[in-house]
């Protein structure tokens, strides 16, 4: 794939943004890859991401931001501009379950997440080895609710001598302070072993176990003060039967928890996600 730049845009819909959009890009040689656009009727909202190859695009990073302004603020956008050849720096937190960390590796490894992960932290020692077979360096951080503030003190210092960019609680069981995740708005991304916004806390296979549920299923989502509310990102279910045990429910969603969770962190590298009103927009 060529080296490209990605425009996101927010802003009040209303006639000639598209055009305003891609004439600029047209007239500074951008060849468009990629084009996505939704509108939200009942908030009067546009969203568009547009992606183009920046081989003959005449305009570098700071041209670009200067020449855009004023198209920008005649729209009232809220803009990001990335670039693909970008290598964002990603904290991958965990507790004892490694499976979503595995596959996080995993995918790491073969180049299907487009980042660095110079940092993987655990409140357990299990995760050790495992990092230690990718090369990724183990920081070992005890937290439980005595100690929490103190932990995630150097939990923080920890993300910013590394310039860390995204967090994922890849099955991480501690609660974040609104502390923690003020430092990182919109951009910790957790998976909970649910359909969100059933079964939320600690124990949902369980719940959905004792209630008899024929679906499960397991929810990725941006982390908010409030706890497993987050703007949802993606979601998978699985089907499920009275013949199932509480350890066939655990099994089932754990492959479910490995994708819904590796394809909203590629989705956020690749700047696919848009958040507004609680919700996200996730483009094709």
């Amino acid at each position: 794939m060529p080296d490209s730049a990605i425009l996101l845009i927010h802003c009040p819909d209303r006639k000639g943004i598209v055009a305003g959009v891609s004439g600029f890009l047209h007239r500074h040689g951008a060849n468009i890859l990629h084009a996505d656009q939704h509108q939200d009727n009942g908030l009067g909202l546009f969203f568009m991401r547009m992606e183009w190859d920046l081989k003959e695009f005449a305009l570098d990073d700071a041209a670009f931001r200067a020449e855009f302004h004023p198209l920008a603020q005649s729209f009232e956008m809220q803009w990001q501009l990335a670039y693909s050849a970008a290598r964002p720096a990603v904290a991958i937190f965990v507790s004892q379950q490694q499976h979503c960390l595995m596959d996080l590796l995993f995918r790491h490894r073969i180049g299907e997440l487009r980042c660095e992960i110079p940092l993987i932290v655990s409140n357990h020692e299990a995760a050790r080895d495992l990092a230690a077979f990718y090369g990724a360096p183990f920081h070992y951080t005890p937290a439980d609710a005595a100690n929490r503030a103190e932990s995630e003190k150097v939990q923080l210092e920890l993300l910013e001598r590394h310039k860390i960019d995204l967090v994922v609680l890849a099955r991480y069981m501690q609660i974040l302070s609104p502390e923690f995740v003020a430092s990182h708005p919109g951009r910790i991304i957790n998976v909970h072993h649910s359909f969100l916004p059933a079964f939320s806390g600690a124990r949902p296979y369980h719940a959905a176990y004792h209630r008899g549920v024929k679906l499960i299923g397991a929810t990725s989502h941006y982390v908010t003060a409030i706890l497993d509310d987050g703007p949802i990102i993606e979601q998978g279910v699985v089907r499920v039967s009275h013949r199932d045990q509480l350890e066939d429910l655990i099994q089932k969603g754990r492959d479910l928890e490995r994708v819904v969770l590796s394809t909203a962190v590629r989705w956020h590298l690749d700047h696919r996600i848009l958040q507004y009103s609680g919700k996200t927009v996730v483009f094709d």
